[in-house]
């Protein structure tokens, strides 16, 4: 029936069944990773475009299983984990996670103000920092969840201002196909960090935690939980899912051939942070350019300080078997909103506790480099759990793909050590 739509009406279809899926894609380009992106384009060219290709199965695989675990149970991780494993598996869940969270969270919103201040120059970064926090706790506490989404779902668009930047100067082709197809690999030390760095910012911790608890969050939007979830919600979940992570993925390869192309080609590889990346495309490639990749970043940040602040507030509040989601009203989780923007303010507190954010990333980072592989462990076991998710639990190709992704990590940061302690 839809096959025979007008061309909008399938898209506007299409752009309806969009969710969660694709509001946690797009949140996992955030500043820290599009930071990363570009140190890796200015560094090494294309050399890592072929690292975006491999990523998408990756992560839409990890995607679909935390959504699934999200709908078969109707409960959020934190929940799930109390539920159902010793109580030390959820102390080590919550101590790692809620701390690099806060760390996460500060980071962006000082990177969020820095270029705050560059596209408004008269207003300083720090109250930038605090008037992008309080429209968007703004939005969050008034905004209903369907709107709320609505909206969020909007912003993803604000990022496919990254596939523009690009194709303001002129590219070969040829060279771009060959990086994306073709593996490059080198054993150097800082390439070696590089690829590490690339890995964690694509599967950051948080986007496990925002998935299922947001998909429990759309059924309570629109049904009660039903025991057995229907055929039609999975392929719903899939098709959210697939958009969103292809979304992540095209965000990531579009920023590293941006700054692959435009600074690596200049010889301007001392990237530090995304400011630098912006204000060394001014120069050149125009100005256009320097404010789409600066309005990008805004982006990203309305997406990831409201999902990084809720995934601590939903962390908590099932730790104590306290209600929470943003389809419930201010009233039934007045907990949920506080614990929400007490996060978000220790992120403006950044800038007066005189916390760098560049080691803030720093540490963000190895602390994700600690919990990811434990988390992918504990949401792997889950998924394969008869007793809680019953006839939904993994078909072979979730586990080989979910296996791989856990011994990527686990390569990742046993790499991560010898360079760091060993290599010189």
């Amino acid at each position: 029936m839809s096959k025979h739509l007008p061309p909008l009406q399938r898209i506007k279809r299409f752009w309806q069944t969009l969710g969660p899926g694709l509001i946690t894609g797009a949140s996992d380009d955030d500043p820290s990773a599009i930071t990363t992106f570009s140190q890796a384009g200015a560094r090494y060219g294309l050399a890592t475009l072929w690292l975006a290709i491999l990523a998408y199965p990756i992560l839409a695989v990890m995607q679909e299983i935390c959504a699934r675990i999200g709908i078969v149970t109707g409960k959020g991780l934190t929940e799930v984990v109390k539920s159902h494993y010793p109580k030390w598996v959820l102390y080590v869940l919550v101590g790692l996670s809620c701390p690099a969270f806060l760390l996460n969270i500060g980071a962006d919103i000082a990177i969020f103000g820095e270029v705050g201040h560059l596209l408004l120059p008269a207003i300083p970064a720090v109250y930038c920092s605090i008037g992008f926090t309080l429209l968007l706790f703004t939005l969050m506490l008034l905004l209903p969840y369907k709107k709320l989404v609505a909206v969020m779902k909007f912003v993803c668009l604000i990022l496919l201002v990254y596939i523009v930047v690009p194709f303001l100067t002129s590219q070969n082709s040829g060279l771009i196909i060959w990086h994306s197809l073709i593996p490059s690999f080198s054993f150097d030390k800082n390439f070696l960090l590089i690829v590490i760095g690339l890995t964690g910012a694509i599967i950051s911790p948080y986007i496990f935690f925002w998935q299922i608890s947001s998909e429990v969050d759309a059924m309570s939007a629109t049904q009660h939980v039903k025991k057995k979830p229907s055929k039609i919600s999975f392929l719903l979940m899939r098709k959210d899912i697939l958009a969103g992570a292809f979304f992540a993925v095209l965000v990531m390869y579009f920023v590293i051939l941006t700054t692959g192309t435009i600074l690596h080609n200049r010889h301007i590889d001392n990237i530090a942070t995304i400011k630098d990346a912006a204000i060394a495309l001014r120069p050149l490639s125009g100005k256009l350019s320097y404010l789409l990749f600066s309005i990008g970043i805004i982006g990203t940040g309305f997406l990831i300080i409201p999902v990084l602040s809720s995934s601590i507030s939903y962390i908590i509040m099932e730790a104590f078997n306290r209600g929470s989601g943003f389809s419930k009203s201010t009233g039934e989780v007045r907990l949920f909103y506080i614990i929400t923007g007490i996060a978000m303010c220790f992120g403006v507190l950044m800038h007066w506790l005189g916390i760098n954010p560049v080691k803030a990333l720093l540490f963000t980072t190895i602390l994700y480099g600690l919990i990811t592989p434990f988390l992918i462990a504990i949401i792997l076991h889950i998924s394969n759990n008869k007793q809680i998710m019953g006839e939904f639990c993994n078909h072979r190709i979730s586990n080989i793909a979910g296996i791989i992704t856990l011994l990527l990590m686990f390569a990742s940061i046993i790499l991560l050590g010898y360079l760091i302690f060993f290599k010189k």
